[in-house]
């Protein structure tokens, strides 16, 4: 498995008060702004636990032990109802953890402080997280089924623990180096759930913060240009984003202003059109929307962006344009799809009431290869590239409408 990521920076946070508290002393009212919606938390002098420490099982230990005895229950009420009333998965609520550890000690200052914090406040909300050092690095993992291949992870009998903190690290990090895993199992609840990669919905952005895209293709010697919304705090929440499976990378939805300004435009250039060449409309729009670029020519690694991303962005490849189109079929038509990976490829299958072209028998029903990443000849729906035609190939993700 290949391993990668990047980095986060983070607002500074504005301090409202300070409030005597008789039992544990001076708290801190502090807020941010998060997306759309404002976050405050009270910070008790008692949980702002310095490290200076060199890193052991017995540091780590002693700022849990510390932290403990702390008035930490404010904040983890306060995310755990942020995280409630706003139907945050768990992928967003970590970046609102990491926000509040930043908070208290910017990672900047003692990297090793603001990780161990991040990793309090995970457990504390419930989740099964592990700390490992070596040498001058601490790292943090979380316990995930899920399938996601870029970045680092620990076997242990609970499971699998996805690294959360590689992207601070990126070349520096050394997955061949020996690790001492701090030994903290009697911590842990045994209730603690793992994390889920999965992003089934976006906040909702403020309105003044998105700003007008135009995108323009020819269509049978016509132009079309459409003007869309877009908004970089989504290429924030996807920065750091590992590689996930195909479901979970397919199914990753728009905001909700992006979404009215590009859907049902096309559903209004598509009402008049047969289901298949409406695809084929879509298909040619992915295709010829936008420049295209490997992704290691753009973030020096691979990465597979959302659709808003490759929306968002000026060029983009066979991964980016595959979700986009699949998401745009999936919106506009519902209909049954597969992702097919070959060896350097990522396309679609469309299932129709009748095949058209070069299709794939799967599951009793044939579904039309239709190509949205530009190729040496102007394919068609139910066309293949020569170069793919003569590849084997696998079927990543099959999406049965409900």
């Amino acid at each position: 498995m290949k391993r990668f990521v990047a980095y986060i920076a983070f607002p500074v946070i504005a301090v409202l008060s300070i409030s005597l508290s008789p039992l544990r002393g001076f708290s801190q009212n502090r807020f941010f702004d998060f997306f759309n919606k404002q976050f405050s938390f009270a910070a008790d002098s008692s949980i702002l636990v310095p490290f200076e420490d060199a890193l052991s099982t017995a540091s780590i230990r002693k700022f849990y032990a510390t932290m403990d005895n702390g008035s930490f229950h404010p904040i983890i009420q306060s995310l755990l109802k942020h995280k409630e009333n706003n139907n945050m998965n768990d992928w967003l609520y970590y970046q609102l953890v990491r926000k509040v550890a930043q908070t208290l000690s910017p990672k900047e200052d003692n990297y090793a402080r603001y990780t161990l914090y991040k990793w309090f406040f995970m457990l504390k909300s419930g989740f099964d997280a592990r700390l490992a050092y070596r040498n001058e690095q601490i790292i943090f993992y979380i316990r995930s089924e899920e399938d996601i291949s870029d970045l680092p992870y620990l076997q242990l009998e609970k499971g699998t623990y996805i690294c959360l903190n590689y992207h601070d690290y990126g070349a520096l990090f050394n997955n061949k180096e020996p690790y001492t895993l701090a030994d903290l199992v009697d911590l842990l609840n045994p209730q603690a759930r793992g994390f889920s990669y999965k992003v089934t919905r976006l906040p909702e952005f403020k309105p003044e913060n998105y700003v007008e895209k135009e995108l323009a293709f020819k269509y049978q010697g016509k132009a079309y240009h459409f003007k869309i919304k877009i908004n970089d705090e989504v290429t924030d929440i996807f920065k750091n984003y590992p590689i996930v499976d195909f479901e979970t990378y397919f199914n990753i939805p728009m905001s909700a202003h992006t979404y009215e300004s590009l859907i049902p435009v096309l559903r209004t250039h598509l009402n008049k059109l047969p289901v298949a060449k409406g695809v084929d409309y879509l298909m040619r729009f992915t295709r010829y929307a936008f420049l295209y670029e490997d992704d290691r020519m753009i973030f020096g690694k691979e990465k597979r962006m959302s659709p808003e991303e490759t929306l968002s962005s000026n060029a983009s490849d066979c991964d980016d344009r595959a979700a986009l189109f699949f998401y745009l079929v999936k919106e506009i038509y519902n209909l049954p799809m597969l992702a097919i990976r070959y060896p350097t490829h990522v396309t679609v299958a469309v299932q129709f009431r009748t095949p058209v072209g070069k299709s794939i028998f799967y599951e009793g029903n044939y579904y039309t290869i239709c190509e949205p990443t530009p190729q040496d000849a102007d394919l068609s729906v139910g066309e293949v590239s020569s170069k793919n035609e003569r590849e084997s190939y696998e079927i990543v993700y099959h999406y049965a409408p409900q």
